[in-house]
C-alpha cells in the first residue's frame, strides 16, 4: 500500500462514508469530469457514420504513428540532454552554473505551439539559415539537404526542446535528495564519476526521472499547434480535424477515447513512478550537496552543453520571434482586441476554476473520502488534452440543445478551463493548509466552532495565503490554451493563441510573433516565481576540486 497515491490509500481503507465537507467536493468532482465522461458516452453509444469509416480506413495508421513516433522521439531528446544537464547542475561546479539552474527552466513559458512557429520560420526555405546558406554557396534550394522541420523529427524535436524542463526538474530533484553515502562510497572504492552515475545515481533516480517524462510525453499528446503548423498528423489534430472539417462529434470522439487510452497509461506510469520515488528514504537527506569543480576544458564543456539546451528551448526561439515582431507594427491594432478577448475568456475560466479549487483544497482539510475523488478527478483532468474537454463540452451542449451562440460559449470555454488547469490553483492552497499545524483546527473545534465557522475563520484565511501562486497559474495556463479555444470560442472572438495560430496558418509569420510574445511573457512570470522558489527551498551547497 506505501506506493499508492493518496487518493487511491484513502478509498482502499476506509469506509465508504460521506461527510458533510464532502458534498461540494464531490460536486466539484463531478464538474470536472462531467467532459471526459460524456465524450466517452458518445463514442460508445453514438454511430460514427461514414466520417468514422473514412478515418478508420485512411487516417487512423497516420494518426497513431504520428503519435506514437512523436513521443518515442521526444522522449530520446528529452532523455539525452535533460537528464545530463541535470546532474551536470546538480553535482558540479562550473561557469555559469548558479544561471543555468534557472535558465533551463524558462522553456515552460513558451507553448509548444509558439516553438514550432519560431523554428518553422528559422528553417524554412525562405527563413534565415538556408537564405544565408544559398548566399554563401551560390546553390539553389535543389541543390542541398536541409533538416525540415515540417516532420516527425522536427515535431518532436520542438516539443522536446520546451518540455525537457519536466524531466529536468524531477531529474535535479532526485539528485539533490539521493543519499550522497552510497556515492561517495562507489568513490572510495575507485569507481569514476562517470561509472558511479551510471551504477548509483542513475538507478535511484530512475523512478523520478521516469514520472518527469511521463509529464511531459502527456503534455506532447495533447499538442494541437505545433502539430497543425509543422504538418505532422496525431490524435489530437485529428479530434480537431474530426469537428472541423467533418462535423461529426462521434468521430472525433471515438478518436478522443484512443487518445484518452495512451494517456490514461501515461498517467498511471507517472503516478506509479511517483509512488516508488517518493518511497525512497536517504540517509542524507539534508546534508549539503558536495560538488565538483570543473575547471578548463570540462568546465567550459559543461557550460556549453547547457547553454545549448536553453538557446534551443528558448533563447533562438524567442529571439527570432522579437525580430520578426518588429517588422510587424502595423499590427498592434488588432493585436487590441484579441487581448481584451484572451483576459475575458482566462479570466472567467481562471474564476471558474479558483472556485473550484478552493473547494477542493477546503474539503481536503478533513480527509473525507469526496476530498480524496475530487482531487483524484482534478488531477487526472490535467492530464487530458483541452481537444477531448472541448468536444465532451460540445457533446454536453448538443445534448441539451443549445449552440455556441451568445454566453455559451464562455461558459462552456470556462468550463472546460477549469475541468484542466483546476489542479494548478488547488496545489498551492493544499500546500499551505498541509503546513499549517493541525492544532487550529483543533483549538477551533474544541471551542465549539462549527465546521462551517471553522472552514470561513480558520482554513479559509490559510489556503488564501497560497491563492495568489495558484490564480496566476490558472489565469496563465487557461491563456495559453488553444484547441479547446478554437473548438468553443464564441464566433468572431480571436483570442492571442488562436490570432497567432490563424496568422501562422496563413504563413504570416511576422504578424504571428507579436501575439505569440505575448503569450510567452505572460508564461514568463509563473515560471520565474517556480525557479525563485526552488532556489530558495534547497539545503546549503559546498563545492570541492
Amino acid at each position: 500500500m506505501a506506493g499508492l497515491p493518496l487518493p487511491v490509500r484513502v478509498f482502499s481503507t476506509r469506509r465508504l462514508s460521506l461527510r458533510p465537507a464532502d458534498g461540494p467536493a464531490v460536486l466539484a468532482g463531478a464538474i470536472i469530469a462531467v467532459p471526459v465522461v460524456s465524450v466517452l458516452l458518445a463514442a460508445v453509444f453514438v454511430g460514427g457514420g461514414e466520417a468514422w469509416q473514412h478515418i478508420r480506413d485512411t487516417l487512423m495508421v497516420p494518426y497513431l504513428g504520428g503519435t506514437l513516433g512523436t513521443l518515442a522521439m521526444a522522449a530520446f531528446f528529452m532523455l539525452a540532454f535533460a537528464v545530463p544537464a541535470a546532474w551536470l547542475v546538480t553535482m558540479h561546479d562550473f561557469p555559469g552554473r548558479p544561471v543555468f539552474e534557472w535558465l533551463l527552466i524558462l522553456p515552460l513559458a513558451a507553448p509548444g505551439y509558439v516553438l514550432a512557429y519560431a523554428w518553422g520560420d528559422l528553417m524554412g526555405v525562405g527563413g534565415p539559415l538556408q537564405s544565408a546558406l544559398r548566399d554563401l554557396t551560390g546553390w539553389s534550394a535543389r541543390d542541398y539537404w536541409f533538416p525540415s522541420m515540417r516532420s516527425m523529427p522536427g515535431l518532436a524535436f520542438v516539443l522536446a526542446s520546451g518540455l525537457y524542463p519536466y524531466v529536468y526538474l524531477t531529474a535535479r530533484t532526485a539528485f539533490v535528495s539521493q543519499s550522497i553515502c552510497a556515492l561517495e562510497a562507489a568513490r572510495s572504492l575507485g569507481a569514476s564519476p562517470l561509472r558511479s552515475f551510471w551504477s548509483v545515481v542513475l538507478p535511484a533516480a530512475r523512478p523520478a526521472i521516469a514520472a518527469g517524462l511521463a509529464l511531459a510525453l502527456m503534455e506532447t499528446a495533447a499538442d494541437y499547434g505545433a502539430a497543425e503548423y509543422l504538418g505532422v498528423p496525431t490524435l489530437t489534430f485529428g479530434i480537431v480535424r474530426a469537428w472541423k472539417s467533418f462535423g461529426e462529434p462521434a468521430a472525433a470522439a471515438r478518436l478522443a477515447v484512443i487518445l484518452l487510452v495512451l494517456v490514461v497509461g501515461l498517467l498511471l506510469a507517472e503516478r506509479w513512478s511517483r509512488g516508488r520515488a517518493g518511497s525512497q528514504q536517504s540517509s542524507t537527506r539534508w546534508r549539503a550537496v558536495s560538488r565538483t569543480k570543473l575547471g578548463g576544458f570540462w568546465g567550459w564543456g559543461a557550460a556549453l552543453f547547457c547553454l545549448v539546451g536553453f538557446s534551443i528551448g528558448f533563447l533562438v526561439p524567442v529571439s527570432r520571434l522579437v525580430w520578426r515582431a518588429l517588422e510587424a507594427r502595423e499590427y498592434v491594432a488588432p493585436i487590441g482586441e484579441a487581448l481584451k478577448n484572451t483576459l475575458i475568456l482566462a479570466g472567467a475560466g481562471a474564476a471558474f476554476g479558483f472556485v473550484l479549487a478552493l473547494v477542493i483544497a477546503l474539503a481536503g482539510r478533513g480527509k473525507g473520502p469526496g476530498a480524496a475523488f475530487a482531487r483524484l478527478t482534478a488531477s487526472s483532468a490535467y492530464a487530458i488534452p483541452g481537444a477531448v474537454l472541448a468536444l465532451g463540452a460540445l457533446v454536453v451542449l448538443g445534448g441539451l440543445g443549445l449552440t455556441l451562440t451568445g454566453i455559451v460559449p464562455v461558459i462552456a470555454l470556462a468550463w472546460v478551463y477549469a475541468s484542466r488547469f483546476t489542479t494548478t490553483g488547488a496545489e498551492p492552497m493544499v500546500a499551505a493548509l498541509a503546513r499549517a499545524p493541525a492544532s487550529l483546527g483543533h483549538a477551533a473545534e474544541s471551542l465549539g466552532a462549527s465546521p462551517l465557522r471553522r472552514a470561513r475563520e480558520v482554513d479559509l484565511p490559510i489556503a488564501l495565503s497560497g491563492a495568489s501562486a495558484g490564480a496566476l497559474i490558472l489565469f496563465v495556463e487557461c491563456l495559453k490554451e488553444l484547441p479547446a479555444t478554437l473548438m468553443l470560442r464564441p464566433f468572431s472572438w480571436d483570442t492571442l493563441a488562436v490570432r497567432a495560430n490563424a496568422y501562422a496558418t496563413d504563413e504570416r509569420l511576422a504578424a504571428a510573433a507579436l501575439p505569440a510574445l505575448l503569450i510567452t511573457v505572460a508564461g514568463l512570470i509563473p515560471v520565474i516565481l517556480l525557479s525563485w522558489r526552488l532556489s530558495h527551498s534547497r539545503p546549503g551547497e559546498h563545492t570541492h576540486e
